[in-house]
């Protein structure tokens, strides 16, 4: 398989980057995580579509998930919602919209993240469902990774995921996610052309 992994954070000392880091080192390579970035997308603006399209970083990263069997995004939490740069670079890549079968439709997507307040990343990653929802994207719900407290689970200077029950908690979600992912890519009906003007 071919999973698109992207962190929701353009921080250097991400927890979130830190902890996407921890998944591609503790996953099978069964699994097949790519890590791409949102760095470097622009705000999404509209008129900029309507006389340009899409950017050619948002095409390019459009294709990579295009041709994947799913999507893991790693999220921060930021005033109890979704970052603004993520949501924005998913935003793009929803662009146009006659594309989204392309890109998303009846993928499997898992979402985890890490924040260093008490209650995780519950809030966002709620948040995130109804963004599937629109894209048409299968949710993983089989376990959770709401990493709390991170300044205390991450090495302060190589920022390694260090807590010992956390690694073994993100391997089995790897894992269970793996089948799911394995299950909905049996199941996924193949996507139609690429829309004109990409």
């Amino acid at each position: 398989m071919k999973i698109v992994a992207l962190s929701g954070s353009l921080r250097k000392a991400s927890y979130n980057s830190a902890l996407l880091r921890a998944a591609v080192a503790l996953s099978q390579p069964s699994l097949g995580l790519v890590v791409e970035t949102i760095r470097g997308i622009p705000l999404y603006d509209g008129d900029e579509e309507a006389e340009h399209g899409v950017p050619p970083i948002v095409a390019a990263l459009k294709d990579v998930i295009a041709a994947s069997d799913g999507l893991l995004l790693v999220t921060p939490e930021y005033n109890g919602g979704i970052p603004g740069v993520f949501k924005n670079a998913i935003d793009w890549l929803s662009r146009p919209a006659s594309d989204i079968p392309r890109v998303f439709r009846g993928k499997a997507v898992g979402v985890i993240g890490a924040t260093p307040g008490p209650l995780g990343t519950r809030l966002s990653q709620t948040a995130w469902l109804q963004t599937f929802r629109a894209l048409q994207l299968d949710p993983y719900f089989g376990s959770a990774i709401y990493l709390d407290g991170a300044g205390k689970q991450f090495d302060a200077t190589s920022l390694e995921l260090t807590d010992a029950k956390t690694r073994e908690r993100l391997a089995a979600y790897l894992k269970g996610f793996e089948a799911f992912a394995a299950a909905v890519a049996t199941t996924r009906v193949a996507p139609p052309a690429a829309a004109p003007g990409r």
